[in-house]
């Protein structure tokens, strides 16, 4: 067992954890933050992405005890006070880039990540850099035109 301290969406959190315990079952199972799912274990959906001091990573490639002392934002860390959406999700919202929503968290948090990186990306890039996240239910062309659109509304300040 090994004690970490992390903080998760702005608050600062402590746990006793298994060394070998993955950080998805830590924010799932410990912390309750149930946002991020578990769709394949082996790192090739995507749908377990969080930020990890700022960066996308697919939570369930990521041991709990190598977040100690960092920061993590999950998808419920996302809305400010939990009033209005993140540009992003509201971007998925309004642009229909969901549809069973099982992939959607990890699909905005890897589409904020570019947004952070690329700024205004351009189609392939975008699509490009989706290759690590799985959607079963849709062709991709509103997930990528959400994306496009959550780009432009932060970088406008939305």
């Amino acid at each position: 067992m090994a004690k970490i301290r992390v903080q998760v969406n702005g608050r600062e959190t402590e746990g006793e954890v298994p060394d070998r315990m993955l950080l998805i079952h830590f924010l799932r199972d410990e912390l309750r933050l149930t946002g991020a799912h578990v769709g394949c274990d082996t790192s090739q959906c995507g749908a377990c992405t969080v930020h990890l001091d700022g960066q996308a990573v697919k939570s369930c490639a990521v041991l709990a005890v190598q977040a100690d002392g960092r920061s993590i934002t999950t998808i419920e860390g996302l809305s400010a006070g939990g009033e209005a959406l993140h540009p992003m999700q509201q971007s998925f919202h309004d642009n229909h880039g969901l549809q069973c929503g099982f992939c959607t968290p990890g699909m905005v948090m890897t589409g904020i990540d570019i947004a952070r990186r690329h700024g205004r990306p351009d189609e392939a890039t975008v699509r490009r850099e989706l290759e690590g996240n799985l959607c079963r239910c849709t062709g991709y062309q509103n997930i990528v035109k959400a994306i496009l659109d959550g780009a432009e509304r932060m970088e406008a300040g939305a």
